[in-house]
């Protein structure tokens, strides 16, 4: 007769004790805030007694619109060494001009849906195409941006032991049924719209960002940025703001999506930058809203911006799944942050046109 052997699987004594521990550890909505495993340090000089490094910083998409006045923030700090990586879809070096050739700046040509090898303490993950005729032109490469090339910082994080930041939207709250809209508002979104590959993009890319930081430890913070407009942005990009002045400035109809009442909330360019970076030196993981509560109809931003009264207002129609409401709730901007804006529309909009006027090369009247 064959002897036969018998398994047992032995598990440890405090195994039901950790189990229940754990289950102490659950937040209220159902996640485990806790890491059994926390991440690398980035750098052993950080606990060096007599030599302090810099901060080096990775910025993804730092040579677009908002990507580069976060750069020039964080240059104007001399602790900070800044990389920028960026593919140039909707970036351009021109934005970036100031810094190149700096010792404590550094350029790199890359897209962030395959893997990138630096050493960094901060990564601010911007990079992905915001306008809606860019991430309509290609939407397979808008959903790979924001899932592999997330993904991809993520590893980079988990690696080095860094801080990431993912620029996440406000469109993650689709055409909403609250308002305004709380960061606790699960959203309203189409998945299989025109609109999905950015909207439901940057849905996947919160989800993993939070999965990372339960499974791995990662440092993470999420900010849910609104309308952000301001000098840079790119002229005719099909955002309402950049087309109004655009068209404004070369004496052609204002093009107001019907109905022409729905609203949207205008966040100035630096007092973004200013929140993203409290966001990232702060304690909190977020998602937290960074935008303007000021709320502008489509109409009375139009009237707003043209300047000649010859110009006329014309009413064309709409694109679907465009949003009918944005307003944020910046409760807790405020209170977890410090942070609220201080350009008002008023103030921001002649900043912005000066910019395009130089640009498209038209004088002032």
């Amino acid at each position: 007769m064959v002897a036969v052997k018998r398994f047992h699987l032995i598990f440890p004594e405090d195994f039901q004790e950790r189990i229940c521990n754990k289950k102490k550890r659950m937040s209220a909505n159902g996640t485990d805030n806790s890491s059994s495993k926390k991440p690398p340090s980035p750098s052993p000089l950080r606990f060096s007694k007599f030599f302090q490094s810099n901060m080096r910083i990775l910025v993804t998409g730092g040579a677009g619109f908002i990507g580069s006045h976060l750069v020039d923030k964080l240059m104007e700090n001399e602790k900070n060494e800044v990389i920028v990586a960026d593919n140039y879809f909707t970036g351009t070096k021109e934005n970036l001009k100031k810094w190149i050739g700096h010792p404590r700046f550094e350029l790199i040509r890359h897209d962030v849906t395959e893997p990138l090898l630096v050493e960094v303490d901060r990564i601010y993950h911007l990079a992905c195409p915001a306008s809606p005729i860019f991430y309509k032109y290609n939407p397979v490469k808008t959903i790979k941006t924001n899932v592999i090339g997330t993904l991809n910082m993520l590893g980079l994080a988990k690696r080095v032991g860094a801080r990431i930041l993912l620029t996440s939207t406000s469109e993650v709250y689709g055409d909403p049924l609250e308002h305004p809209q709380k960061e606790s508002y699960w959203g309203n979104v189409n998945p299989i719209g025109v609109r999905s590959c950015y909207d439901e993009g940057k849905r996947v890319a919160e989800t993993l960002m939070f999965d990372y930081h339960r499974q791995h430890g990662i440092e993470i913070r999420i900010a849910r940025i609104f309308n952000t407009y301001g000098p840079r942005m790119n002229i005719d990009d099909g955002r309402v703001v950049s087309n109004f002045i655009a068209q404004a400035l070369r004496n052609e109809p204002l093009t107001v999506q019907l109905p022409g009442t729905q609203t949207r909330s205008f966040c100035y360019v630096s007092d973004m930058v200013d929140g993203l970076i409290r966001l990232m030196e702060g304690e909190n993981t977020g998602p937290i809203n960074i935008g303007n509560p000021g709320e502008f109809t489509m109409i009375e931003l139009a009237e707003a911006v043209k300047e000649n009264p010859e110009v006329k207002i014309s009413m064309v129609e709409n694109t679907p799944d465009d949003p009918r409401q944005r307003k944020p709730d910046i409760t807790k901007a405020k209170e977890l942050l410090g942070w609220e804006p201080k350009v008002k529309l008023r103030d921001g909009l002649p900043l912005m046109e000066e910019d395009f006027r130089l640009r498209l090369g038209v004088p002032r009247s």
